[in-house]
């Protein structure tokens, strides 16, 4: 039986959700699996990916198949990589502690890329907040400009009008007397 570990779509039309499973080669792409090792979504940003390490890890040793894009997830939590470390002290060239050592190596710079980029996407998040908020706040500041300018030209207006008004009512009462 050839294993493959695969993803297996879940969720609403639109809105995909993925478990990582274990299955059958031959089984179809959403039907039957022998273990279930995690969810991937990709909705999330970054991607929220929750793995069975030693799971997955112990698949891969038993020569499970991953898909391309199982693979890259696999990658990217580090299995993929704890497997060739693995066959590195299978083959003598170094030993388990050292092969733990350069793991958890590549695990924190790992770790520090991806805190670097939630950091980076949240202040960019802030900072288009921000940037919105003071063109906002300009125009508010324009158009309050424009306003108190046409009141202000209301009013020397009327003031015009009722400094005229009174002009004609004077020369009215000079010709009258």
């Amino acid at each position: 039986m050839a294993v493959k570990i695969r993803l297996a779509r879940h969720g609403k039309k639109g809105y995909a959700f993925y478990h990582i499973v274990a299955a059958d080669s031959r089984a179809p792409r959403d039907g039957k699996f022998i273990e279930k090792l995690g969810t991937y979504n990709p909705n999330t940003n970054p991607a929220t990916i929750d793995l069975k390490f030693d799971r997955a890890l112990n698949w891969l040793l038993k020569g499970a198949q991953p898909t391309d894009t199982c693979r890259a997830i696999l990658s990217y939590k580090g299995v993929m990589y704890m497997k060739h470390l693995l066959g590195g002290v299978a083959k003598g060239a170094f030993t388990e502690a050292e092969a733990e050592a350069r793991f958890n190596k590549w695990m924190e710079e790992k770790q520090s890329k991806i805190d670097a980029k939630a950091n980076k996407l949240s202040s960019d998040a802030n900072a288009a907040k921000k940037a919105q908020l003071a063109a906002e706040t300009k125009i508010k500041e324009e158009r309050a400009a424009a306003i108190a300018e046409k009141k202000a030209a209301e009013a020397a207006a009327a003031a015009e009008a009722a400094a005229e008004a009174t002009a004609e009512e004077a020369t009215e009462e000079a010709t009258e007397a």
